[in-house]
């Protein structure tokens, strides 16, 4: 890497925590906040175990002080409010001319507004959701989208190399919102249809591993059936991106396609699938539980 940072990381969740990691072990000076101190001392623990020096501060604000760029990977518009534009958030402390990331999923609206803050204190800003999971922000091969002008976008970039494995600048600032929105729609739709089409293998009684080798060799082949498909057969769901966080992100998606005059009748019915396995108690198991909602056939193996 051609340049080192002085990077306050707050947020250290399962996306947040890896991701950080990633940027100490490329070099970057890394001082992180989480709201939970007991997850602060977990991730001080597997890092001085690596032997990787990762500084904690007590806020945001003061996280923030010394930091040419900020990285924020919370939770919702409310958490990454209070994290920004609070007494104690990072915009308290932070520099003209320095950076703030936010790779938190939020609505556009709030990247916009967070956006409009940066620039009255000359500070660049750049809204870069993720894609990939857990996995793939422990394996530094997140996909990442992204909205903001040129200058912040090229200094965004180098930063966050680590953990990326792919990086596009979809446009303005609450174009990387908008990019994940659809990304998530994307994926609920793909689920709602592998749901069916695995209640039906399992009701005809096939032999569920040769259905899906016959069939993810041609146009239905998807991420999510390569990923998912042995999963979702043996039930198994305790892992992964929760179907509470999915929620969330399809009511993003819904709220801005009625800004925009649009219709989103499968992203609808997809939300409220969602609810129902939500109302089943599955609100932290993975995404693919909303194959959960569908009963098997008296005829499944």
């Amino acid at each position: 890497m051609s340049e080192n940072f002085k990077i306050a990381f707050i947020g250290l969740g399962v996306m947040g925590g890896p991701m950080a990691g990633h940027l100490a072990r490329a070099g970057h000076d890394v001082t992180a906040y989480n709201r939970s101190p007991a997850r602060s001392e977990a991730w001080r623990g597997l890092w001085d175990k690596e032997g990787l020096s990762v500084s904690f501060d007590q806020t945001p604000r003061d996280a923030a002080a010394q930091a040419d760029i900020v990285m924020i990977c919370v939770g919702n518009d409310d958490d990454l409010a209070s994290v920004t534009t609070a007494e104690t958030g990072v915009l308290a402390a932070m520099r003209e001319g320095t950076l703030l990331i936010d790779h938190t999923t939020t609505s556009a609206n709030m990247a916009r507004q967070l956006g409009a803050a940066c620039a009255q204190q000359g500070i660049g800003f750049v809204d870069a959701p993720v894609s990939g999971g857990q996995a793939g922000a422990q394996n530094g091969q997140l996909a990442i989208m992204c909205g903001g002008d040129d200058a912040a976008m090229a200094r965004a970039e180098i930063a966050m190399q680590p953990y990326a494995k792919s990086i596009v600048h979809v446009g303005a600032v609450g174009a990387g919102q908008t990019a994940k929105m659809a990304n998530q729609m994307c994926i609920a739709g793909v689920l709602a249809g592998l749901s069916e089409a695995i209640r039906l293998a399992q009701g005809a009684g096939l032999d569920l591993e040769k259905t899906y080798q016959a069939i993810s060799g041609g146009a239905a082949q998807s991420w999510q059936m390569d990923n998912r498909w042995a999963t979702m057969t043996a039930d198994s769901f305790d892992f992964g991106f929760a179907v509470d966080w999915m929620r969330k992100d399809l009511g993003y998606a819904l709220d801005e396609a009625k800004r925009l005059g649009l219709s989103s009748p499968i992203t609808a019915m997809v939300d409220q699938f969602y609810a129902d396995v939500q109302a089943q108690g599955g609100n932290r198991l993975d995404t693919s539980a909303l194959v959960t909602r569908l009963p098997k056939s008296s005829n499944s193996k």
